[in-house]
């Protein structure tokens, strides 16, 4: 029974994993599109947001399935939990790559207004935290989940860096106005990313350490001090 066990809980791992890929994939193609100004690469983007969803689902009622038929406890049980919540944010991840997608196919038949520096870097690193948590979950590799935690802040001062730069150039010309929205709204979305690529470390180092940091950031995870209410 537990070797059935043990080859469910890996199973549910290695679909987290593939989904982790496909989202993944999803932002690096967003992202092309944007740059390549390519409204059907963006759209295909956008075809495959069903493909999510599904393995959502297929995950969800493979950790309900595990919960109700083999009663885990301790670590497996804190993995399982993890794994709802993991799954989750890559459902969400996967949401903010169709905002890409379509506001890089609003953005197709304009010529850019500045060069495509700053979202490409982003994408980069969001999708290196990405790869990153996944990496630690398989792994249950703390130190890899922490650094991950360090890099969102990188995100999040690119993106109010952008932001700043937008509004310069939208209070400078009006012209530009619809078109820096919408490059705001890219940004945006990748910083969310990688706030989901947080939780997803956050999770890893739950399931490893049995604490909870959340919104506590990577200085909690140093200090070791566990959390209350799981």
């Amino acid at each position: 029974m537990k070797e059935h066990f043990t080859d469910l809980l890996e199973r549910l791992r290695r679909q987290l994993i593939g989904m982790g890929a496909e989202v993944e994939s999803q932002i690096r193609v967003a992202v092309e599109a944007l740059i390549a100004g390519d409204a059907v690469m963006a759209r295909g983007v956008c075809e495959r947001d069903p493909v999510v969803n599904d393995l959502e689902v297929r995950n969800e009622e493979a950790v309900i399935h595990l919960l109700a038929t083999q009663q885990p406890v301790a670590g497996d049980l804190r993995l399982l939990v993890a794994a709802i919540r993991i799954n989750a944010d890559l459902e969400r991840i996967g949401d903010h790559a169709v905002n890409i997608a379509q506001a890089a196919e609003r953005l197709a038949g304009a010529k850019p207004f500045k060069p495509w520096i700053d979202i490409p870097h982003m994408a980069e690193v969001v999708r290196g935290m990405l790869r990153d948590a996944l990496d630690a979950f398989v792994r249950r590799d703390t130190e890899l989940a922490k650094e991950v935690l360090v890099r969102d802040d990188v995100v999040d001062a690119k993106n109010l860096s952008l932001i700043r730069e937008l509004l310069t150039y939208m209070a400078e010309n009006p012209a530009l106005i619809s078109r820096s929205i919408e490059i705001m709204s890219i940004s945006k979305n990748l910083e969310r990313v990688a706030d989901l690529a947080t939780n997803i470390a956050e999770e890893t180092i739950f399931i490893a350490e049995g604490l909870v940091i959340k919104h506590q950031g990577p200085q909690r995870a140093e200090s070791g001090e566990d959390g209350a209410g799981r």
